[in-house]
């Protein structure tokens, strides 16, 4: 059982992976804190983050503040409670200086990467791109400024196969993410770690991923597509153009050097084999 109290800021997808760690070792947050409901799909009908369903399903109360400035109902639970810790696992938005202020054992941000390596808004998608080949997790004493605080622990992993699809990088980093943070909280919360500053001149910056980042010549190096391929593979995808039209790639694998899409979506149809496309492209 808890025997500190704590909020746990979080809205995505690799933010559940932390928690579902958490939850493992029996260090549920107090308060769950995410983003605000967002219209999606065609009808536009208002949708809850994944945070938000996992906290309901567990009857942990949950806090959706448009800003974390100004006044608010929400806001003052946070400033009119004591706090031993707050944790931040891909939540989206900076904590202010008040809201750092506010636990007494500080704010504990799980980062996808090793810092000062790869501070910023595509990590992930990042180190595949670079074809890091070892990657890792952070937890970090969060400060004012974007993966620049402390660094209270590390660990590094060596994937067998790679280069992975980002998603599957993601839940990788998740599960490990979430695991040292577990492990990291009692001691912190003791006094066990002193948290270490980064050093700052080795640090590398990424950059928030645009749709246009996803174009691809066949004719460039196939290793270099087939990295960004798995890095963007849910989002924005990767895709060529042929005779003006847009052409995304779904699948497509990389052997003895070369680059091969084996499924496409040519703009305005359905999903095709690449060699059936070839062929009635030619034809026409």
């Amino acid at each position: 059982m808890n025997d500190h109290t704590s909020v746990f800021f979080g809205t995505p997808r690799f933010a559940i992976y932390t928690l579902n760690e958490l939850e493992r070792a029996h260090l549920l947050p107090d308060i769950i804190v995410t983003a605000p409901d967002k219209p999606a799909g065609r009808g536009l009908e208002l949708r809850a983050s994944e945070v938000k369903e996992w906290a309901l399903e567990r009857d942990i109360p949950v806090l959706q503040p448009e800003s974390l400035k100004g006044e608010s109902e929400e806001l003052d639970v946070l400033r009119n409670s004591e706090w031993d810790l707050f944790i931040v696992s891909a939540y989206g938005k900076l904590l202010t200086k008040e809201m750092l202020s506010l636990p007494k054992k500080g704010t504990l941000n799980v980062h996808p990467s090793l810092l000062p390596k790869f501070r910023g808004a595509s990590p992930i998608e990042s180190q595949i791109l670079n074809d890091a080949k070892e990657v890792g997790v952070t937890i970090m004493l969060m400060d004012e400024e974007m993966d620049h605080g402390a660094i209270v622990s590390q660990a590094t992993v060596t994937p067998e196969e790679w280069p992975l699809k980002a998603r599957v990088l993601e839940e990788l980093l998740g599960h490990v993410g979430g695991e040292l943070l577990a492990e990291s909280i009692p001691s912190w919360l003791q006094g066990d770690i002193t948290a270490e500053e980064q050093v700052h001149e080795d640090a590398t910056f990424t950059q928030k991923i645009e749709k246009s980042d996803g174009e691809i010549s066949l004719s460039d190096d196939g290793y270099q597509n087939y990295l960004k391929y798995c890095a963007y593979d849910e989002w924005p995808g990767v895709f060529f153009f042929k005779d003006g039209k847009r052409i995304k790639i779904t699948e497509a694998e990389f052997e003895r050097g070369v680059f091969t899409p084996l499924k496409v979506i040519p703009e305005g149809k359905k999903e095709t084999d690449y060699a059936i496309f070839i062929r009635s492209a030619a034809s026409t």
